[in-house]
């Protein structure tokens, strides 16, 4: 059962025209009924026979038409469909043998609906089998060779034609499917974006927020003027965090490794915790540059939140074989437990064909961002 279902089956077509334009289709291919009453009309058919073919035309047309509007809108079949396309299919192969050669072209309705209706197997399955019987039941109604020819080509035509109109409509439906499959992912992977950014920023500015603050608190009473001055860099931070939310949340945050390493200079200071900094080969071009400096925030929030440590140092290189950066402390981290911002640098990095390794070292905490030499583009002269 399930092999038939995928031979006769409308293929997973999610979209259809408007029942409207479908009748206006439709209405174009009835022109193929002018044979028999072409034939009723200048008095071919005999007298008792008359009512009989007009109900039998009148019938016909909306076997037809309601076979074609019967599938549901998301395009699968209703359960009326499989029955009005067996009453529509007796109707094209008995009425030739009834009424005479004029009716041998209800076969090209059939192929026609089977087209639109049925995947390509099926419907050139029941292309062939409409062939058969305009042959069969022409042979039987002594239509002429040539009539015969006309009605075998325009079968074959009309069905190849029409199948591949269905095949294009089925590619541009799934065309809009993937389309629309894509924005979603690009409006995710913004969120995500958004969501890693917050997460980088906030951290480290609320880290050395509550820095500043437990300093200005000891500070109060022995130091009034110091104190002052680190509310004062308390609120400085905030309005410059402020700044980067809503760059970060637009799209025109870009982390520049200098300034991060001057707020990582600033922070760690406030901390106690001395920093060195090694940088050797050229400068980074722009997407390293911005890459490494959310690696240094990420870096440098993680020691002021955990590490317990007196001094970092930032190494980084460029050359030949690639950029590495390596920020390390010789503070107690405890045992290591990758968070959210790791996570999300991890995702920059790997984006950029690298690598992060975050593991705890002899003494203290080490952070690496490797960036293969492959995927860097080293100038020349290096």
């Amino acid at each position: 059962m399930s092999r038939l279902t995928d031979v006769f089956t409308f293929g997973g077509v999610d979209e259809r025209p408007s029942r409207g334009r479908r009748l206006i289709g439709m209405s174009v291919g009835l022109v193929y009924l002018f044979y028999p009453l072409a034939d009723i009309a200048t008095g071919k058919v005999p007298a008792g026979q008359v009512g009989w073919q007009i109900a039998a035309v009148v019938g016909f047309i909306v076997s037809y038409s309601a076979t074609a509007l019967s599938p549901r809108d998301n395009g699968t079949w209703s359960r009326w469909t499989l029955p009005l396309l067996s009453l529509t299919t007796l109707m094209a192969v008995v009425y030739p043998l009834l009424f005479g050669g004029g009716w041998l072209a209800l076969p090209i309705y059939l192929t026609v609906i089977s087209a639109m209706s049925l995947k390509p197997r099926g419907a050139l399955v029941m292309m062939g089998a409409m062939v058969v019987v305009v042959l069969v039941e022409g042979h039987i109604v002594h239509a002429d060779v040539a009539t015969l020819g006309i009605l075998v080509l325009e079968i074959v035509t009309l069905g190849v034609l029409f199948i591949s109109v269905r095949n294009t409509r089925v590619l541009v439906l799934k065309l809009r499917m993937a389309q629309r499959e894509i924005a979603g992912l690009a409006a995710t992977e913004e969120r995500l974006r958004i969501a890693r950014d917050l997460h980088d920023l906030l951290g480290h500015s609320l880290s050395l927020i509550v820095l500043k603050s437990e300093l200005a608190g000891r500070m109060a009473e022995n130091d009034p003027g110091r104190a002052a001055q680190e509310v004062a860099d308390i609120e400085s931070v905030a309005r410059q965090a402020l700044v980067e939310v809503r760059e970060a949340v637009t799209g025109y945050r870009r982390r520049c490794m200098s300034d991060e390493i001057d707020g990582a200079r600033a922070a760690l200071d406030a901390a106690g915790v001395s920093l060195t900094v090694r940088t050797k080969g050229t400068p980074l071009p722009d997407a390293l540059d911005g890459l490494f400096g959310w690696a240094v925030r990420e870096a440098v929030t993680n020691v002021l939140r955990h590490a317990r440590a007196t001094k970092c140092e930032i190494n980084l290189s460029y050359g030949r074989e690639g950029a590495v950066l390596e920020v390390a402390d010789n503070g107690s981290p405890g045992p290591y437990q990758p968070g959210n911002g790791l996570g999300g640098l991890s995702e920059r990095v790997a984006a950029a064909g690298g690598s992060v390794e975050a593991e705890p070292a002899s003494a203290g905490f080490r952070l690496r961002v490797r960036i293969p030499r492959p995927v860097v583009e080293v100038p020349a002269a290096i």
